[in-house]
C-alpha cells in the first residue's frame, strides 16, 4: 500500500529538488564557462563579459596544444602523481595506526591522547615555527617536504577512530584466540572492515595534495623540477604565461591565447581528479555516514 503524500510533503519535495537543482547548476556552470571558453575564438572571447555556454566562434583547441608543448606539464604531472600516491600511502598507514591506537579501550591514556590531538586542531604553531622544524630537519628542496609535514591528519584519526569503535570486541577477541597479534589485528582484521572511512580519507588526503601549491612554494624554494602540477599552472598563469605561449610555433600571434591558455589550464589541471571521484563515490557516501547515527 503506496501511502499518500500530505500537502507539506509535496512541497517539501519539490523544494528539495529545486534547491538540489540550483545547487548542481552552480557547480557545473562555471566548468562548463572554462571549458567552452577554452576552445573559443580568443578575440570573442576578450569581447565578452558575460558566461560562455557555446564556443564563441569556430571551436579550436590552440589553447591545449599551446598547453601541451609547455615543458613544465609532464614534470608537474609526473610530480603530483608520485606525491598523491606517495601521501595517501603514508597518510593511511598513519591514520589506521592512529585510529585504531586511540580506539583501544585497553590503553589507559587514549582521552589523554585524543585531548592533545583535538587540542592541535584548534591552536598551532603556525607556519614560521612549521617552516624551521622542516628546516631543521634538512628536509627543504627535498621531496619529503612536501610528505612529511601533512603526513597526519587529526580529522583522519577521528575518523578512522569512530569506524573502528562500530567494530564488535568479538571479532578482536576472537583473532587473539587464534594467536593474532596488534599488528595482523589492525590490519587484516579491522582495516578490510573500515574500507569506507578508509576510502573517505584516502579521498581527502588525494585531492588536498592534488590542488596543493602553498607548500611547494614554501618548502621548495629552488627546486623546480619537484614541483607539482599547481605549482607550474601557477607559474604558467601568473609569472611566465607569455614565455610559454611564444614556445608554441603553431599560432601567429601567440599573445592573443593567453586568457584561453588560462582557461585551458584549469581544465587540465582539474579533469583528472574529477575523474576518480566516481569510482570512490559510494564508500565516500557510506564512509561519512557512519557514526552519524545512534542506536
Amino acid at each position: 500500500m503506496v501511502k499518500k503524500k500530505s500537502f507539506g510533503e509535496i512541497v517539501f519535495t519539490i523544494l528539495n529538488h529545486l534547491v538540489m537543482l540550483a545547487l548542481c547548476l552552480i557547480c557545473i556552470i562555471p566548468m562548463w564557462h572554462v571549458a567552452m571558453a577554452s576552445i573559443s575564438d580568443p578575440t570573442l572571447v576578450s569581447a565578452t563579459g558575460g558566461l560562455i555556454l557555446r564556443p564563441l566562434g569556430k571551436a579550436s583547441i590552440t589553447a591545449y596544444k599551446i598547453i601541451l608543448t609547455y615543458r613544465g606539464l609532464l614534470t608537474g604531472y609526473g610530480n603530483t602523481i608520485f606525491y598523491v600516491i606517495a601521501q595517501c600511502a603514508l597518510t593511511g598507514i598513519l591514520s589506521v595506526i592512529g585510529g585504531y591506537i586511540v580506539s583501544r579501550k585497553s590503553f589507559r591514556y587514549r582521552n589523554y591522547l585524543m585531548f592533545f590531538m583535538i587540542f592541535t586542531m584548534l591552536f598551532n604553531g603556525g607556519m614560521i615555527p612549521t617552516y624551521m622544524v622542516v628546516r631543521n630537519l634538512n628536509i627543504i628542496d627535498t621531496r619529503w617536504a612536501m610528505l612529511i609535514p601533512g603526513a597526519l591528519s587529526v580529522f583522519n584519526i577521528i575518523i578512522m577512530r569512530t569506524a573502528i569503535q562500530g567494530i564488535p570486541d568479538s571479532l578482536e577477541e576472537s583473532a587473539r584466540l587464534e594467536g593474532a597479534n596488534e599488528l595482523v589485528i589492525m590490519f587484516r582484521i579491522i582495516l578490510p572492515l573500515c574500507k569506507a572511512s578508509f576510502a573517505v580519507v584516502m579521498l581527502f588526503t588525494a585531492i588536498g595534495k592534488w590542488n596543493e601549491w602553498f607548500t611547494a612554494m614554501i618548502y621548495l624554494p629552488t627546486k623546480t623540477s619537484l614541483f607539482p602540477l599547481q605549482m607550474f599552472m601557477r607559474e604558467l598563469l601568473i609569472k611566465s604565461s607569455g614565455d610559454a605561449i611564444n614556445q608554441a610555433d603553431m599560432i601567429s600571434d601567440a599573445q592573443i591565447y593567453m586568457t584561453l591558455v588560462k582557461y585551458a589550464a584549469i581544465i587540465v589541471t582539474t579533469v583528472p581528479i574529477l575523474c576518480v571521484y566516481p569510482f570512490v563515490q559510494k564508500h565516500f557516501v557510506k564512509g561519512v555516514m557512519i557514526g552519524s547515527v545512534k542506536g
